[in-house]
């Protein structure tokens, strides 16, 4: 096979991976789209997990983690964008907390806070964790048999072996020791970290330490999304615990905004390294 075939072939992997990661937030949009036509306007996307959209909401997020660890690329994306892999199925397979009537048809008790988790999904909850704590074990144990077999530099492959190893530890630790906790906070937890780590991506691509800078207008756009995504967590932050509680479902703009911020990610990235014979992520 020649050197062009091989490049050729290359760039139509990274190309179709960043295109299939910003079509997994057309179809979790979509999803949500139809379900509101039932459900009316909830609190949060994620609400709607608790929908008809639940499938395609956690189909679209294991398939962006498959393709973002697929994508990883060198240097500190590679721990950004592993780190971000780890994170997505647990956004998916650990669903929200609600508040008492935030669903129709699904029942909550909370008492002495205004979100809590449904009791009725802690068994799909328990299922997904123990595969997610299985899977990423066994990916752990299979990049250090590749490591011991140098087929895998551990140089490149470090860091993201020691973020997955503690937040398996950690997501082992919290599930096993203080489930209520886990139930609470983890999907707060795993989406901010997820959207924080784009954050950093995007600032990355704006101003990488090796390789070709971007052009001016790649360089602002990565910025625009970086400073975005910065804003849009903050107020996320503060604005999960009322959600709802205005009667305007400000949460559900602030993810579709983030939503928004990531689709554009991919975009920019995808349109600025189109052409280029090794499409991966700058390095260092």
């Amino acid at each position: 096979m020649s050197h062009t075939a091989v490049s050729t072939s290359l760039q139509r992997t990274y190309r179709y991976l960043r295109i299939g990661v910003a079509g997994t937030v057309v179809a979790i949009l979509l999803a949500v789209a139809q379900a509101s036509t039932a459900y009316g306007w909830l609190t949060s996307i994620s609400d709607y997990f608790y929908t008809p959209a639940r499938d395609v909401f956690v189909g679209a997020l294991v398939a962006a983690s498959l393709a973002l660890f697929a994508l990883s690329g060198r240097g500190v994306e590679r721990a950004l964008f592993d780190a971000a892999a780890l994170f997505a199925p647990l956004i998916a397979l650990v669903p929200t907390t609600l508040a008492p009537g935030a669903v129709p048809g699904v029942a909550v008790e909370c008492s002495g806070t205004a979100r809590c988790f449904p009791p009725q999904y802690e068994a799909d909850v328990a299922n997904g964790v123990f595969v997610y704590l299985v899977v990423g074990g066994l990916v752990v144990l299979v990049a250090l048999l590749l490591v011991a077999l140098r087929q895998v530099s551990l140089d490149g492959v470090w860091p993201s072996l020691l973020i997955a190893v503690v937040v398996l530890v950690a997501v082992a630790l919290t599930w096993g020791f203080a489930p209520d906790a886990f139930l609470q906070h983890a999907h707060f937890v795993a989406t901010t970290a997820f959207f924080a780590l784009f954050a950093a991506a995007a600032a990355r691509n704006a101003f990488p330490r090796q390789g070709p800078a971007p052009s001016p207008a790649f360089r602002t756009l990565y910025i625009l999304i970086a400073a975005g995504l910065v804003v849009l967590l903050v107020a996320y932050a503060f604005l999960l615990p009322q959600a709802g509680a205005s009667g305007i479902p400000i949460v559900l703009i602030v993810e579709t905004a983030a939503l928004v911020l990531f689709f554009a990610f991919w975009v920019v990235q995808g349109i600025e390294k189109w052409p280029d014979p090794d499409p991966s992520i700058i390095a260092g």
